[in-house]
C-alpha cells in the first residue's frame, strides 16, 4: 500500500474521530507533565515537557507501526492484556493525581485577609512563609539557572509520551489493523505517524491546560479531573478484561432476555446472528445460539465512529467499517455465555449458548 496514502488515513483519522478517544483513555498520563507545586512561569516554560511528551509518543508510534507492518499482528497485544495495561495505566494516573493534590495542599499558601501592599497585607489574600504566594513562586537557585529542580523531566515526559502505546484507544486499535495490512515497515509507520501527528493538538492543548491549571487556584479542580479520568481508566481495563461483575446480564425469565436476538440455523447447519454496533452499544445486548454448533455474527455499523468500531470477542480484536458489516464466525461454544466487548470496555454485549433438546 502506497506510505503516503497510509499517512494521510492515519492523520485524518486523529483529527477526525482520535481526538476524543484517544483522549479519553492516554489524556490521564499528562498529569505526570504537571509538577507538585504547578507552573508558576507562564505557558512558555510549560511548553518544553508537552513537546517532549508528543515526541515520545510519535516515536513510539511510528516504531510500532514499523513493527507491525514488518511482522504482522504478531507482535500485537490480545485483548486481556491491553485490559491489565488499562488497568496499571489508569492505577498510575491515580496515584499521581493523589501526590499532585497532596503535595498541592502541603507546598501551597494560607489565606489571609486581603489588605493593601503598603499596610503590610497582601492584595492577593494570601499569606505564606516566605512572604510570596507560595513556596515555589520563587524558583530554587537551580530552577531559575533552567535545570528545573521541581519540574518533569523532559526524559520523563518522553518517556510517558512513549507509554501511550500501551494504552491504545479504539482508534488506535482499528490502525494497528490497518498497519499489520500495510505489509511494510514504511506503511506502518506511516499509518500510525499519521494517527500520532493527527491526535497531537489536542494532547498538546491538554497539556498545556493542565500546567496552566496546576499554578491557579483551580489546580485542585485540575486533580480531581485527573483522579477521575484514572479511576475511569482503570473501570475501562476492568470490563474490558471481564473481571467486573456483569450486572447488566438479564436473568433468564425475564423481560430483557426473552426479547433477545436469537440466532436463525441456516440450511448449511451454521447459526446467524445480526448485531448493530451504534454508539451507545451493541443493539441487542444479548443475543442467543444454540450451544454445540458454529455461529456467524454479523456486525452492522451506520455511520459509527465511536468505540464500538473496534470489539473484542472470543480472545481477538475485530475492526468494523464506519458503516457497513462485518461477519465474525465463532467455533462451536458449549452451554453458557460468550461475553465480548468495545476496544475500551465501555459497552459489552453477549451471547447466551443454549442447549438444544
Amino acid at each position: 500500500m502506497n506510505p503516503a496514502a497510509l499517512f494521510a488515513g492515519g492523520l485524518a483519522a486523529g483529527l477526525a474521530a482520535g481526538t476524543a478517544s484517544c483522549a479519553a483513555v492516554q489524556g490521564g498520563l499528562l498529569i505526570g507533565l504537571v509538577s507538585p507545586s504547578g507552573d508558576r512561569h507562564g505557558p512558555s516554560r510549560g511548553l518544553p515537557p508537552v513537546v517532549a511528551f508528543l515526541t515520545g509518543r510519535l516515536a513510539a508510534h511510528t516504531a510500532l507501526g514499523a513493527l507491525l507492518g514488518l511482522a504482522g499482528a504478531v507482535v500485537q497485544v490480545g485483548p486481556r492484556t491491553r485490559a491489565a495495561l488499562l488497568v496499571a495505566a489508569g492505577t498510575a494516573v491515580v496515584v499521581l493525581a493523589v501526590r499532585m493534590l497532596r503535595r498541592r495542599r502541603e507546598t501551597g499558601c494560607t489565606p489571609a485577609r486581603k489588605g493593601p501592599a503598603s499596610a503590610g497585607g497582601d492584595p492577593s489574600g494570601c499569606s505564606c512563609p516566605d512572604g510570596g504566594h507560595g513556596q515555589d513562586d520563587v524558583p530554587p537557585d537551580g530552577a531559575a539557572r533552567g535545570t528545573g529542580a521541581r519540574s518533569p523531566t523532559l526524559v520523563r515526559a518522553a518517556a510517558l509520551g512513549m507509554a501511550t502505546i500501551f494504552v491504545p484507544c479504539g482508534v488506535t486499535i482499528g490502525m494497528e489493523v490497518v498497519a499489520v495490512s500495510a505489509g511494510s515497515a514504511l506503511g506502518g509507520a506511516a499509518a500510525l505517524a499519521g494517527l500520532a501527528l493527527g491526535t497531537a493538538p489536542a494532547f498538546a492543548a491538554l497539556g498545556l491546560l493542565l500546567r496552566t491549571l496546576a499554578a491557579t487556584r483551580l489546580a485542585a479542580l485540575a486533580g480531581i479531573a485527573a483522579l477521575a479520568a484514572g479511576l475511569f481508566t482503570v473501570g475501562s481495563g476492568l470490563r474490558l478484561g471481564g473481571w467486573l461483575p456483569d450486572f447488566s446480564l438479564p436473568q433468564l425469565g425475564s423481560p430483557a432476555a426473552a426479547a433477545a436476538g436469537r440466532a436463525l440455523t441456516g440450511a448449511d447447519g451454521v447459526q446467524r446472528l445480526t448485531i448493530w454496533a451504534t454508539p451507545e452499544g451493541f443493539r441487542p445486548g444479548i443475543a442467543v445460539a444454540a450451544a454445540g454448533r458454529p455461529v456467524e455474527i454479523a456486525f452492522r455499523t451506520d455511520d459509527n465512529r465511536g468505540c464500538t468500531r473496534t470489539l473484542a470477542i472470543d480472545d481477538r480484536d475485530v475492526v468494523l467499517p464506519v458503516t457497513g458489516e462485518r461477519v465474525v464466525r465463532l467455533a462451536a461454544h458449549p452451554e453458557g455465555r460468550l461475553r465480548y466487548a468495545c476496544g475500551m470496555g465501555m459497552y459489552v454485549g453477549f451471547v447466551r449458548f443454549e442447549r438444544v433438546p
